[in-house]
C-alpha cells in the first residue's frame, strides 16, 4: 500500500505534517465551539486556540524544513549538543558556547556557521538530521525566528550573521 501517495506528495505532507494537524485541531476546536456551548464549547475554543498556535509553528517548521537532506554527513543534537559527523569534517559545540550563528553562502554549497569563542563548526544546510536545528535554534535567546527563515529562503551570494550572543553584563558588587 506503499505506492498508494506519490513519493513527492507524501514528502510534502511530511515537510508541513504540524500545519496540518494544527488546522485539523483548530477546525475541530471551532466546529465544537461555534456548537452546543457550555464545557463542550468552551473545550472546543480551547482546542481552535491550541490548534492554530500548532498551525503557526508548524508553518515556520516547514519552511525551516524546505531544503533537500541528500547534502554531505549527518547532524545530531542531543541534550543542548549540535554534533556534526561530515565526510571531511566534523565536530560537536554546545548551545551554550555558541556566540554566533551565520549562514556562510559564499562557497559551493550553503552552511551553517556555528562560531563560539575559540572554535568554529560549518555544516551544510541541507546535512542529514537538520532539520533538528530549528528546534536547538530556537532556545538561543533573542533570536529573531522569522528573520532566520527569511534569510534561509534567500539566494543570495552574501554571508549574513543570523544571531550573536549579547555581551554579558557581570554584575558589581555594591556596598549601598
Amino acid at each position: 500500500m506503499t505506492g498508494f501517495i506519490r513519493p513527492e506528495l507524501r514528502a510534502q505532507f511530511w515537510r508541513w505534517r504540524e500545519t496540518i494537524c494544527g488546522a485539523a485541531l483548530a477546525l475541530i476546536g471551532l466546529w465544537a465551539g461555534i456548537g452546543p456551548g457550555g464545557l463542550v464549547g468552551a473545550l472546543g475554543w480551547f482546542l481552535a486556540a491550541v490548534g492554530a498556535g500548532l498551525a503557526i509553528t508548524g508553518i515556520q517548521r516547514g519552511r525551516f524544513r524546505g531544503r533537500a537532506s541528500d547534502g554531505p554527513g549527518t547532524v545530531d543534537v542531543d541534550e543542548g549538543q549540535i554534533v556534526y559527523f561530515g565526510p571531511l569534517t566534523g565536530g560537536a559545540m554546545a548551545l551554550g558556547d555558541l556566540a554566533e550563528l551565520a549562514i556562510l553562502r559564499t562557497g559551493v554549497t550553503a552552511h551553517w556557521r556555528l562560531k563560539s569563542s575559540t572554535e568554529s563548526l560549518f555544516i551544510p544546510l541541507n546535512a542529514d538530521g537538520s532539520d533538528a536545528l530549528f528546534d536547538a535554534f530556537t532556545t538561543l535567546p533573542g533570536l529573531k525566528v522569522e528573520r532566520m527563515l527569511r534569510v534561509l529562503g534567500e539566494t543570495t551570494a552574501h554571508d549574513t550573521v543570523i544571531w550573536t550572543r549579547g555581551p554579558v553584563r557581570v554584575p558589581t558588587d555594591r556596598l549601598h
